[in-house]
């Protein structure tokens, strides 16, 4: 029998508040934009807006991918839109005449299987239209694997962003184990994935990426690994080259999802950012109970850029 654990006192969320939040949540809502903070429920979302970080969520919102931990809706995608680059450029730019604090626009998707090479089309015009009418503002992209199809990943790369982020989400021996949950279904972190698509996403991008990219991955805890599994993982992304990590605890969406096996504590998520940086090499690592990919993430760019230049 699966038993629920009880969120221990340090997974506690920030009421969203500060001037700028404040701001953009009112632009945003008044020029009818979707973004990831908002409608994920993201824990960080005051803390990112009031940095002028944005996440932006492109070619739909059905995934052909039903992976265990996400909420996103899985099932059969509607026709691309080859007008959203144009209409995400020119969000962004509406917000900026509005004297919006925007500085990191951090561009996603769900996983579209059925048009991998069209979706990657589409991220690498949204990055040039982006930047066409915004070229102060620094461009991260959160890509899917794309089945490992490096043709794809290439128009991506092509585009020039500022920063390739790619989820390995979690350790290799999880990505197809089983678990039923408290509702009867079974599922697993990753079923239509496969870790080596994950790093050769990573690996390419660092080499076929223009000087000065940084690359970037996050991992999950929480769902059954080991550290010693954690620490493997990490090896394999400084092996690969990856500038920053991002490490959080996975917090269950509904008891149709994975449920969580354990909750990490603060000092630990501290250990394992001193591990990674100064024993495994990588330059930054970002790690803390509600750490997600996009977390601090125009600090990273301002702190890498620079030395990669």
């Amino acid at each position: 029998m699966i038993q629920t654990l009880r969120k221990p006192s340090w997974i506690k969320a920030k009421i969203p508040a500060g001037s700028n939040y404040t701001r953009l949540r009112s632009l945003t809502r008044n020029l009818n934009l979707h973004t990831v903070c908002e409608e994920a429920q993201c824990p960080n979302v005051g803390e990112c807006w009031g940095a002028g970080t944005l996440t932006f969520m492109i070619l739909g919102d059905i995934c052909t991918r039903s992976c265990g931990f996400c909420a996103v809706k899985t099932g059969k995608p509607g026709d691309i839109d080859w007008n959203e680059p144009e209409k995400v450029a020119r969000a962004v730019k509406e917000l900026k005449i509005h004297d919006a604090y925007l500085t990191h626009v951090v561009i996603t998707s769900v996983n579209r299987d059925d048009k991998n090479f069209e979706s990657a089309l589409i991220f690498a015009e949204t990055i040039r239209k982006v930047r066409e009418y915004n070229p102060e503002i620094a461009i991260e992209v959160l890509v899917p694997d794309f089945k490992g199809d490096i043709k794809a990943l290439k128009e991506v790369l092509d585009a020039k962003p500022d920063v390739l982020d790619h989820n390995i989400e979690t350790v290799p021996r999880l990505y197809y184990l089983h678990v039923e949950t408290e509702s009867g279904l079974k599922c697993s972190v990753r079923p239509q994935a496969r870790y080596e698509w994950s790093l050769r996403v990573l690996e390419h991008g660092k080499e076929l990426g223009h000087k000065g990219l940084l690359t970037k991955s996050g991992i999950m805890v929480g769902l059954g690994e080991e550290i010693e599994e954690i620490i493997e993982t990490l090896w394999d992304l400084k092996n690969l080259g990856c500038d920053i990590v991002t490490i959080g605890q996975y917090l269950r969406p509904s008891l149709d999802h994975l449920p969580v096996v354990r909750y990490y504590h603060p000092l630990e998520f501290e250990s394992l950012k001193k591990y990674g940086e100064t024993i495994i090499g990588i330059p930054h690592i970002e790690a803390g109970p509600l750490v997600r990919s996009s977390y601090h993430a125009e600090k990273q760019v301002m702190k890498l850029s620079g030395a990669l230049s």
